[in-house]
């Protein structure tokens, strides 16, 4: 949605007038007639001050439209018989140069673009033959750039360059002139350590002339192969200085060689930049001004017929990359319809098929960018000169319209000039500059009206403006944070965009213009889980010199007040290592309160929280009035209920809206994916389960659970009582449950992380299961030096899941090494004999026999022994471990563990494949690490998913596309999540869990119009409860269907019928004719096989 003016807070327009008595044309013209017939440099200097203080106390920028200076100035300037007459002109155009803008800034327009302007008549000076010529002109072009804004530089000063530098004609010392204006634009634009305002200033310019570089980086460019030497050298400063627009650390290492390429253009230096832009990993966003400098390359490599195949596959390699990394779709539409035109003729008619390949998916890329999608990804669409000037309009026609301000003409070039410098404040997020760019030049000072004052009873705590930058990215440029005691802001933007690292450089201290911990208290709430586990509740907290100066009897008030009860028996006496996740969070919040902080910094506080613990801590939020939040959480109920203030993450600022989540959408449709599940930013693909053998439905059991029990060490009571559960291909099944109720000993009894201590466990021998843990990254804490693809090869290097040795089900004990050690004898003469070994596995009646190798004898010696035979003996994990490599082998049949297989599966999970093979684990955010995670789970295309919390670490992009892909996935999925929105939209089976006891299970409906495809014909609104669109699930769980599911779990395959001699004698007819159709065929022609 645009960014326009709130008419309300737009200035009253009057035209500022002179102060004194308006000069006749014969003092003007008598003025004139002085300093060009003046003896000496300084009284022409003289006059000409005396001529601009005439207009501006008399006349303003009326008179230099009036009285004809400006036509007599030019007039005189290119007088070529009369250099003392050039010099005077000169000097009156440097006069009102330097002292019209800072009274009247509408002058600008005048000098710059009112019919052409003057300002090209002091470029032109520099190349005059008298020297003091050329310093007057110097002059003239130093006082006026001196005395401009940032928007009045790129609105009128760039244009009015863009100009002279494109005419043909011209001296060459005007046009390095005009270079070095541009060289000395782009380095005032960089980065400094200047003030704030004046670092305001350079973003703004920074900002504003990176999109003028489509237009420029042409004009320079051909500037280098000028034949002035002079022109050529000045032009290759420029476009250096030009470069330090770009702002883009990926491609800042091959500026240099860009430049070169560009200074000397030949087929062996294009080659050499492509080839360097291919060996460049992608991460940044790219924006305008890099597409500008490698649009016309690129360009060039795809439509020269010369370039090599070799070049071209690395073109459009490089093409494909930059544009997945387009976030805004306007800038898409600007740069790459000129790229693709040459991608498509590579499509088209490159000679190696690897390259037409890579063309077509480059192809498919760019139009996907293109498409008119700016609300579905979100992307931030710019307010355009054409809506700040209808806005103008209509408040300069409430007050009776523009009067002392020449013609028509100029009055629409006026509201034209000063409607552009308002677009560009407002695009960077700078609205308190908006009264800048209209006030000075349509009204006095002293006649502003300022926006309505707020509430003065609202109590400022902090306001700082700063700027966040983390790992050499910027984050945040010149941005402020302004909070009010009391209210609780979201804190909402695109993964990646810095929110954690926020919050965290606040609660580190390390924020710039953040009051110190001494003035406002900060309290960092996160999901932390693994510090101090071996204190007790109680000793963790009064660890705390601050918190323990509160006395015992305090601390244990709030931690009850928690839920943390006392006695030698109450939960303050155990370990923080035996809390659950939502009790660990529930500690830190305590915690947290105990310190008395002023702000709380709550980073997902609904992570690992039940239904009724969320519920709480929206309470305790709500019921605080005098605590002021800040909060960054993808559950969109949990903002909407206690938000009054969204902050949002727009172009390197913090925007500010008031009201929660849903107000906040109303005004920014973009934001509309807080409240659907959709797979448009973020898409995931999960592989197929693969082939069951002996599951011939999709309903019947290949799992089950049946009265498990079991009991922690130490503890008091079990974890998990009597629990039971039936689980097939089909099955969507939620487990529901407070904290500590016992959900995370079920799954891990479930995927064999724990042998239950009671009960029976039985699962098909070639079940594949992936499995993410609650806390999903200690799959990779031990892999940190890794990268993704390197942590996955190291995963199933052996063609097994190394992860699932380290299960309890499969770690050899004492008494399974014993176990092995002892011979057995299975009578009919056979011996005593030790197993080694076994190799190899086939069906056998219902069940299956094992090929066993034993010690010291020959393999010719092996026996085949059937499953229960070996389970009787003890033989369980051996057993269990070749049936995990026989279905880790069925899985991975069709995937080869190479870096292309491996790069598209890291893609189909939603992970970038050059993250995935270029940055290690340790850099990677949380939600990359769950997608790594998640990666390694579903490599060996697993038949059963078990998730244990995923919607923690996930943004709601990556939740989205979780979601769509989990209701796609033609598997079973179990999963325990406390959001609510998350399993009503993909679980119709829920088992509730209380105590460690399963205490019911339901059937429900699911809402499917919570995914965003599924919600275009829902009436409901964001934020209204999606209740009337629930649809009953079209594949029924087995939880409840015990008809296929009630005895044991016996596979095996379908018995081949006996067939009669009357169909033996057809078939060998059968194989003969085909035989003889073989003979008569053409040479080459391939034998059949097999029956018909």
């Amino acid at each position: 949605m645009p960014h326009t003016v709130d008419p309300e807070t737009m200035p009253t327009v009057v035209a500022k007038g002179p102060s004194g008595v308006p000069p006749t044309a014969e003092e003007i013209s008598s003025l004139l007639t002085t300093i060009f017939t003046s003896e000496s440099s300084q009284q022409s200097l003289d006059g000409a001050y005396a001529l601009a203080n005439l207009l501006i106390q008399g006349a303003g920028v009326a008179g230099l439209l009036n009285y004809n200076v400006l036509a007599e100035t030019r007039k005189a300037a290119s007088d070529k018989k009369n250099g003392a007459k050039r010099e005077s002109a000169m000097l009156i155009i440097g006069a009102l140069f330097e002292r019209f803008p800072r009274e009247f800034p509408l002058s600008e327009v005048v000098f710059l673009l009112h019919d052409g302007g003057v300002f090209d008549l002091a470029l032109d000076a520099l190349a005059d033959k008298g020297a003091v010529v050329r310093d007057a002109g110097q002059y003239a072009i130093d006082a006026l750039f001196g005395s401009l804004s940032p928007e009045a530089m790129v609105n009128g000063l760039l244009p009015a360059l863009e100009r002279y530098l494109s005419k043909g004609s011209g001296k060459w010392q005007g046009f390095v002139g005009a270079y070095k204006l541009v060289e000395k634009m782009a380095v005032k634009a960089q980065l400094g350590t200047g003030t704030m305002e004046e670092e305001r200033q350079k973003d703004i310019l920074r900002e504003a002339m990176g999109k003028t570089l489509k237009e420029f980086i042409p004009i320079v460019e051909s500037g280098m192969h000028d034949l002035k030497n002079e022109v050529a050298k000045q032009s290759l400063k420029t476009m250096t200085a030009l470069t330090t627009l770009l702002s883009n650390d990926d491609v800042a290492p091959r500026i240099p060689l860009l430049i070169e390429t560009m200074e000397k253009p030949s087929a062996q230096t294009l080659q050499k930049a492509i080839h360097a832009l291919s060996q460049t990993t992608f991460v940044a966003i790219v924006t305008s001004p890099v597409l500008a400098m490698l649009t016309p390359l690129l360009a060039r490599s795809l439509n020269t017929p010369a370039t090599p195949q070799e070049t071209l596959r690395q073109t459009v390699v490089v093409v494909e990359n930059l544009t997945k990394l387009v976030h805004d779709p306007a800038e898409a539409r600007t740069f790459l319809p000129k790229l693709q035109p040459g991608v498509k003729s590579v499509k088209e008619g490159a000679s190696l098929p690897e390259v037409r390949e890579l063309a077509t998916r480059a192809l498919d890329v760019i139009e996907t960018a293109m498409k008119d999608n700016d609300v579905a990804t979100g992307a931030i669409s710019k307010t355009t000169p054409e809506e700040v000037l209808a806005v103008l309009n209509g408040k300069i026609q409430e007050h009776g319209g523009l009067t002392g301000f020449g013609d028509a003409k100029f009055q629409d070039l006026s509201k034209k000039f000063i409607a552009e410098m308002v677009r560009e404040d407002i695009n960077v997020r700078m609205h308190d500059r908006v009264p800048g760019c209209i006030d000075p030049y349509l009204r006095g000072r002293d006649q502003v009206r300022q926006a309505s004052p707020e509430d003065p009873n609202e109590i400022e705590i902090v306001n700082a403006n700063f700027s966040l930058a983390y790992g050499g990215m910027l984050l945040l440029s010149h941005t402020n944070l302004r909070l009010l005691k009391g209210h609780r802001y979201g804190l909402c933007g695109r993964n990646g965009a810095g929110k954690s690292t926020l919050m965290r450089s606040i609660a580190n201290d390390k924020l710039e213009g953040f009051p110190p911990q001494d003035q406002v208290r900060t309290c960092f709430v996160e999901h932390n889980q693994g510090e101090d586990a071996n204190l007790t509740i109680f000793e963790y907290v009064s660890k705390d010199p601050k918190i323990a100066e509160q006395g015992k009897e305090h601390i244990s008030e709030v931690l009850i007040e928690f839920g943390f009860t006392d006695g030698p028996e109450g939960r303050q006496s155990q370990p923080v290592g035996s809390l659950s996740g939502g009790w660990k969070m529930k500690l830190a919040l305590a915690r947290a309160m105990l310190q008395k902080a002023d702000v709380l910094l709550l980073d997902e506080p609904t992570n690992h929280l039940d239904v009724a613990n969320v519920k709480w801590l929206q309470e305790y939020l709500k019921s605080h009035t005098e605590i002021t939040s800040l909060i960054v959480s993808h559950d969109s109920g949990f903002l909407d209920e206690v938000c009054t203030d969204i902050y949002h993450y727009e172009g390197k600022k913090l925007v500010c809206y008031k009201g929660n989540l849903a107000d906040f959408v109303k005004v920014k449709p973009e934001g509309k994916s807080y409240y659907t599940l959709s797979a448009s930013n973020v898409q995931f693909k999960f592989p197929p389960p693969g082939i069951l053998s002996g599951i011939k439905s999709q309903t019947r059991a290949i799992m089950r659970m049946t009265n498990c029990s079991f009991t922690y060490p130490g503890a008091a009571k079990p974890s998990l009582h009597d629990a039971s559960l039936s689980l097939s291909l089909s099955s969507r099944v939620a487990i529901i449950g407070g904290n500590g109720a016992g959900k995370s000993t079920f799954i891990k009894i479930l995927t064999g992380e724990t042998i239950p201590q009671g009960g029976k466990m039985e699962k098909h021998p070639n079940l594949r299961i992936g499995y993410i843990k609650q806390h999903a990254l200690e799959h990779v804490e031990m892999h940190l030096e890794k990268t993704p693809s390197q942590y996955l090869q190291w995963r199933y290097a052996n063609g097994d899941d190394r992860e699932v040795f380290m299960k309890q089900t499969r770690i050899l004990t004492a008494e399974d090494k014993a176990q092995l050690e002892k011979p057995i004898d299975l009578g009919a003469d056979f011996g005593a004999r030790r197993i080694e070994t076994l190799i190899g596995r086939q069906k056998w009646k219902k069940s299956f026999q094992y090929e066993v190798k034993w010690v010291g004898l020959l393999p010719k010696n092996n026996t085949m022994i059937s499953r229960e035979t070996l389970l009787e003996h003890g033989f369980s994990k051996l057993v269990q471990e070749f049936d995990d490599h026989e279905a880790s082998r069925e899985g991975l049949g069709f995937r080869v563990l190479e870096p292309k297989t491996i790069s598209k599966h890291f893609e189909d999970i939603g992970l970038d494949p050059e993250i995935a093979n270029h940055n290690e684990i340790s850099g990677l955010s949380g939600g990359q690490k769950v997608k790594v995670v998640l990666a390694g789970a579903m490599w060996n295309n697993p038949h059963l998913l078990v998730l244990d919390e995923p919607t923690n670490f996930l943004d709601r992009d990556s939740l989205g596309g979780l979601a769509v892909a989990i209701r796609d996935f033609k598997g079973g999925v179990v999963m325990i999540s406390h959001n609510e929105e998350f399993v009503g939209a993909l679980c119709p089976e829920q088992l509730h869990i209380a105590d460690g006891r399963v205490v019911s299970r339901t059937n429900n409906a699911i809402s499917l119009d919570r995914f965003e495809d599924s919600a275009a014909n829902s009436p409901s609104a964001p934020g209204t409860p999606a209740t009337g669109s629930a649809v009953t699930s079209a594949a029924p769980s087995a939880v409840n269907s015990g008809d296929e599911g009630a005895g044991e779990l016996k596979f095996r395959a379908k018995k081949k019928k006996k067939m009669t001699r009357a169909q033996q004698k057809e078939r060998e007819t059968r194989r003969r004719l085909r035989h003889i159709e073989w003979l008569n065929s053409p040479k080459g022609y391939p034998q059949a096989r097999g029956f018909r």
